[in-house]
């Protein structure tokens, strides 16, 4: 056998064995579709599904339930989880998630004057897309389910350019204008009523590995508009409640309540007609 074939074979068994070892878990497209199906449940605005009665409605979130059972069963990952008990407290905790994703539509609506109706927030707005994903993500992270919250994150964030950890802390009320190239790091805390625009970054000062498992990522308190642009780093950096953030700001220090930040660019325009 000549060194070409040899590499080639050696190829092949390490792709075998790699293969042999790595973790069970569903497809991607699977993972999302339970999401989607959930959220579609919850806002019939997005499906053309229709139930003849409550009991029927209850009969569908039950076989939800068992397929989050399932999902987690099959993947590897979550071996030591109690994966029936698991998925039966995140579905008791579905009308609160209901109720604080309600908050968020009203939050568009409310603050977006091109926004003629919930219904078209609902079926249309990629920020409450990208939030109703976070949502569930988040609340199967705070349950210590592995790996299917990023999943579901990732797939927003593939979907709607919405880059949101589902470990962050993001609370009612919350606004994403446009958002395509928002970042919202693992530590970030957001508040309540807190409205943020396209190309928002609320990240890390570094990404040493050694960071891993600390607050390397801002706190924005309650009632806080940041513009587009707008950079905003480290675990140390807060902004205050009531304060508004302009455009293109680069911030890594934190803003007393009621600030408002800006950045003054200088511009020159040259008008290459004589007159």
């Amino acid at each position: 056998m000549d060194y070409k074939s040899t590499m080639n074979e050696q190829f092949y068994r390490q792709i075998f064995d790699k293969q042999q070892q790595v973790d069970a878990v569903p497809s991607n497209r699977e993972i999302t579709a339970w999401a989607m199906q959930l959220i579609r449940l919850l806002y019939p605005e997005q499906s053309k599904q229709v139930f003849n009665s409550v009991e029927q409605l209850k009969v569908e979130f039950k076989k939800l339930e068992k397929e989050l059972c399932q999902v987690m069963d099959a993947t590897k990952a979550c071996e030591a989880c109690d994966n029936e008990q698991l998925a039966k407290e995140f579905f008791e905790r579905i009308p609160e998630l209901y109720n604080v994703l309600n908050t968020d539509i009203q939050a568009i609506f409310n603050g977006d004057p091109a926004a003629c109706s919930e219904f078209e927030v609902v079926r249309t707005y990629p920020g409450f897309f990208a939030i109703s994903f976070y949502r569930l993500a988040h609340s199967l992270y705070k349950h210590d389910v592995p790996l299917i919250p990023r999943i579901l994150t990732e797939y927003a964030h593939s979907k709607t350019g919405i880059d949101i950890h589902p470990a962050a802390q993001i609370g009612e009320y919350f606004y994403i204008d446009h958002g395509t190239g928002i970042v919202i790091g693992e530590s970030c805390i957001i508040g309540r009523h807190v409205k943020l625009y396209q190309g928002v970054t609320l990240g890390a000062l570094s990404v040493d590995k050694n960071m891993a498992f600390t607050k390397r990522h801002p706190t924005v308190e309650d009632n806080v508009v940041i513009y587009s642009g707008a950079t905003i780093l480290g675990g140390e950096t807060v902004i205050g409640h009531d304060s508004v953030i302009g455009g293109n700001v680069w911030l890594t220090k934190s803003v007393l309540p009621n600030s408002t930040v800006y950045h003054t660019p200088a511009i020159t325009v040259f008008n290459k007609v004589k007159a």
